[in-house]
């Protein structure tokens, strides 16, 4: 039965283990996925600038905002700019609303600028079609807030993780409770056996059968030999106090010999060997006076 009250908390324990997992399913955008979609965003215009070889360099945050830098110089049209920042944008989700700047490598003066604001929904593009010469240019790209939509559909989303947080809880009681009814179930089914049954002893975890001479635990039938049955009923009898040594050789040997008195030994030693499935049934050793079984509710 212990056993099977262990299965009951692993089961329980699993689902609480599954509810911790999908909580942690709903992460915000990390800092290294910024990153890897802006050096995107910078390999794209190196591309089409017809150049295949430069690099993009570190990416690098200064406060709020990021500078995507490069190795060499290029050339842009804002049209296409705004084109290949859009597409990464919307393959990796990274960004809604932003301001991208471009700025002059030397002077440090800005050639260009563009705002997106999904909460406005006007996005400031200018000179979209004014071809800009090759030059170093570093690009400044600033994240702004989450819009107020957005805010909403995260609240949501947190909503929709807590009830299914609240589902697999309510799911884990619900199988813990089943599984315990079906223990208790056996358990009263297994006890009304016992009771019906007076050739059959409840012995901690064991059921120990006189007539069969046999011990049931579990699915495990053990065999006992006569002078077993004989020597475990009187240590039963009197469970929790001591049965003195000559006790036990007249009650089950007849005979207090030398001989026989080593024989108890051996057969103490055998059932002890059957009795070690139950760390709650035990037979000591009182040194100099006899044997006790001790069981341990």
């Amino acid at each position: 039965m212990a056993s099977f009250q262990n299965k009951i908390v692993w089961v329980i324990l699993l689902g609480f283990l599954l509810c911790s997992l999908e909580s942690k399913g709903q992460q915000t955008m990390d800092e290294s996925t910024v990153e890897v979609s802006l050096r995107m965003i910078g390999h794209q215009i190196l591309l089409n600038s017809k150049d295949s070889t430069s690099r993009v360099l570190p990416i690098k945050k200064e406060g709020e905002r990021y500078r995507i830098q490069f190795e060499s110089e290029f050339d842009f049209k804002p049209e296409t700019l705004v084109a290949i920042v859009d597409s990464v944008v919307q393959d990796t989700k990274f960004a809604s609303s932003y301001i991208v700047e471009v700025e002059q490598c030397d002077s440090g003066e800005m050639v260009y600028s563009y705002k997106v604001n999904e909460e406005e929904q006007s996005d400031i593009i200018p000179c979209k079609s004014r071809v800009q010469p090759k030059n170093c240019y570093s690009l400044l790209f600033t994240l702004l807030p989450a819009s107020n939509l957005e805010a909403v559909e995260e609240n949501t989303t947190i909503s929709e993780g807590k009830n299914s947080i609240f589902n697999w809880i309510l799911w884990a009681i619900l199988v813990g409770a089943v599984l315990f009814i079906v223990w208790w179930f056996f358990l009263r089914k297994s006890n009304r056996t016992s009771a019906t049954n007076p050739n059959l002893i409840p012995l901690g975890e064991y059921h120990f059968d006189k007539r069969n001479a046999e011990l049931l635990i579990e699915e495990r039938r053990i065999e006992l030999t006569g002078k077993e049955v004989d020597l475990l009923l009187l240590l039963y009898d009197a469970a929790n106090t001591t049965v003195e040594r000559e006790l036990i050789l007249n009650r089950v040997w007849g005979d207090d010999g030398d001989y026989v008195g080593r024989t108890l030994d051996v057969f103490i030693s055998k059932l002890r060997k059957k009795l070690e499935f139950d760390s709650k049934v035990k037979i000591v050793n009182i040194r100099g006076v006899g044997y006790k079984l001790l069981i341990n509710e």
